[in-house]
């Protein structure tokens, strides 16, 4: 058996929902865990996820963005100054 802790207005929430449906928070909880997966949401690998997101934006929005955007990131988005190369 696992034992996972939670701070009690968690573990307060979780048997309100098993309440809900007529569940002890053990049951409710098996129930959850045995459920399938949908089948139109399979895993997929993240750069996958993001290419397929980033096919919408328009070309001239791509234009604009940096290429070093990867490595020089913190610049682009806290405005610290760009790490030398």
């Amino acid at each position: 058996m696992t034992v996972i802790e939670l701070p009690d207005k968690q573990a307060a929430a979780l048997k309100a929902k098993a309440a809900a449906e007529g569940l002890s928070l053990e049951a409710w909880l098996q129930k959850l865990a045995e459920q399938e997966r949908p089948a139109g949401h399979p895993h997929r690998h993240i750069a996958d996820v993001i290419f397929k997101n980033m096919q919408d934006v328009p070309p001239e929005i791509m234009a604009t963005m940096p290429e070093d955007g990867a490595s020089q990131h913190d610049h682009y988005i806290y405005g610290w100054p760009k790490k030398e190369a």
